[in-house]
């Protein structure tokens, strides 16, 4: 839910992304994108250059669109990250004018972005993952917990540490208090 839409990765002919009114359900705007749905957790809010937008890291890749006024539904950028059978499960994290994007489905990589108006450019990537969990960052670094909980410094992606056993089916979350909560297994 951004503002007064709702904001659903229909991933279709009609759009990729398409914002409903909250209240009635009519259609407020489609994006110009037109690629099918991927396997993820849905669109982010996030803001660029100040512009109220939104991500999503559907079938082909990235997409980031205008949610403004007259201009929801314009792409404002898009990357390449086309998945085995769509599988994008983790869905990215934005932190300002960043977008941190992950998968293991024939990627096996976690890369950074800068977002702007005029598209995106790769910042770094590393030959890190998650399959399943979606990235967190926090205090100058971004977790995630798969196999092991992982823990890259934001700025250059270099590894700080890494840990544990977690298996496939992990999440995580950070809480008000500066404490990551990891779930994972049993």
């Amino acid at each position: 839910v951004m503002g007064d839409a709702i904001i659903v990765e229909v991933g279709a002919k009609a759009g990729t992304l398409i914002g409903f009114d909250k209240r009635t359900g009519q259609e407020l705007w489609r994006s110009q994108a037109h690629d099918p749905a991927g396997h993820n957790g849905g669109p982010i809010p996030m803001r660029v250059e100040g512009i109220p937008c939104v991500a999503v890291h559907h079938f082909n890749g990235l997409l980031v669109v205008r949610a403004d006024g007259g201009r929801a539904g314009e792409t404002v950028a898009e990357w390449p990250w086309r998945t085995d059978f769509g599988n994008n499960i983790a869905t990215p994290a934005v932190h300002e004018d960043f977008v941190v994007m992950t998968s293991s489905y024939n990627h096996h990589k976690i890369a950074k972005l800068k977002i702007t108006l005029n598209g995106a450019q790769l910042v770094w990537e590393q030959p890190y993952a998650s399959k399943a969990c979606s990235p967190i960052i926090h205090a100058g670094h971004v977790y995630w917990a798969w196999q092991q909980v992982h823990c890259l410094d934001y700025e250059t992606g270099e590894l700080r540490w890494q840990g544990g056993r977690i298996g496939d089916p992990g999440s995580c979350i950070m809480t008000a208090d500066d404490r990551l909560i990891v779930w994972s297994q049993n």
